[in-house]
């Protein structure tokens, strides 16, 4: 299925090519009325094709449908750079203007090459009835992010005022990964949630002994440290450490595009206590929501990162806002790992679970066997 869903999705160029030259398709409201008219279309599509051997999971059309959107974004993306012609020109003037901004330009290029991947990732997975929860999680993670900050960033910053009726479909992007984050986090976990021996060693364990978690917790600190940064020079603060930050580390901050600052307030408002609650986690036994937060935290921080980084280097980013070239290496240094933390925690919690676990009954005893047989069987899993 993932094979038909693939080469269905480049139909998506005809529809564009034919959008960008026949002019009667190019009108504001028109664009909005076709966009609607072809989601629906390619969902009755995967809808009809599949009446045959239903598939058991709704997400399945939602991923389906998502993948044809993304080679319309890798379009867009591409023929901003100068790659392509002749698919998009229309769109920019009349459907989304905003889409031709650097941050637009990145963003895109992250929903037509990593969303598209992982889109067929997970409907293979479908298909073949395993579970994709995890991924599914980084997805929701990654694909909430992209559109709350997308979206607010439209609406407060310098193309507030050039919003057309094709605005409104990005709602579609932003509700629909909202309702699939809501179903994945109260699914059955893939793993158990209950330990046995293995579990109680690992949680009498303090810090000190855990040189892996001390530098994870160090690290979770100096990204709250930056967020906090961040967060104040997007809100003006007069500080002069964030004077010194924005002039002469990351002016892109103050881009007018909106995009920057909408982020660092994400990254503040509801980044800074997950972090905090990441170090809880890394201190305090037994928090078995850690899996699946530092999983969705790390798909809405490495595609939020990936997306700043690359605006503050595009030449569509006027050269004012760009990182000077001697903070170059600093600034990049900094966002990368700030991007790689959550997902070092992420590995550590998926890789090496037993401090994230209840704990079952200890020797002596009601349950002893029950509580070995299932670290017997964590450790075959």
């Amino acid at each position: 299925m993932e094979t038909i869903v693939f080469l269905f999705s480049f139909s998506a160029l005809g529809i564009l090519y034919a959008m960008n030259t026949i002019p009667e398709l190019q009108e504001p409201y028109v664009i909005l009325e076709v966009g609607i008219a072809v989601l629906v279309l390619v969902f009755l599509f995967y809808f009809l094709i599949t009446r045959g051997n239903p598939p058991k999971d709704v997400l399945f059309f939602v991923f389906a449908v998502f993948c044809f959107t993304c080679i319309i974004d890798l379009t867009s993306a591409l023929q901003q750079d100068g790659v392509v012609s002749g698919f998009m020109e229309f769109y920019e003037k009349t459907g989304e203007p905003y889409l031709g901004s650097a941050y637009g330009i990145m963003m895109c290029y992250w929903d037509g090459i990593v969303h598209f991947v992982m889109y067929l990732m997970m409907i293979s997975r479908i298909t073949d009835r395993k579970s994709y929860r995890t991924m599914g999680l980084f997805w929701a993670g990654s694909l909430c992010a992209n559109m709350s900050v997308f979206i607010a960033g439209i609406v407060s910053g310098k193309y507030g005022s050039e919003i057309r009726p094709a605005f409104w479909i990005n709602f579609v992007f932003l509700l629909l990964p909202v309702w699939g984050a809501i179903t994945l986090f109260t699914r059955a976990k893939d793993r158990p949630l209950i330990g046995g021996y293995n579990a109680h060693h690992a949680q009498t364990m303090k810090l000190i002994w855990r040189p892996q978690d001390l530098v994870l917790v160090l690290l979770l600190l100096a990204a709250m440290a930056f967020t906090i940064l961040r967060g104040l020079v997007a809100l003006n603060s007069p500080l002069e450490a964030c004077y010194v930050y924005l002039t002469q580390y990351e002016p892109y901050l103050n881009d007018p595009v909106g995009y920057p600052k909408v982020m660092m307030l994400h990254f503040l408002f509801y980044g800074l206590p997950l972090l905090g609650a990441f170090v809880y986690g890394l201190l305090k036994p037994g928090c078995t929501w850690m899996p699946d937060w530092t999983m969705f935290f790390s798909g809405a921080l490495i595609q939020c990162q990936w997306a700043h980084i690359g605006a503050s280097l595009h030449p569509r980013t006027s050269a004012p806002f760009r990182i000077p070239g001697d903070a170059l290496w600093c600034v990049l240094m900094a966002n990368v790992l700030y991007a790689l933390v959550p997902i070092l925690v992420a590995i550590r919690v998926h890789s090496n679970p037993y401090f994230f676990l209840k704990i079952s009954p200890f020797p002596g005893q009601t349950g002893l066997p029950n509580s070995q047989e299932k670290d017997t069987k964590y450790k075959d899993k």
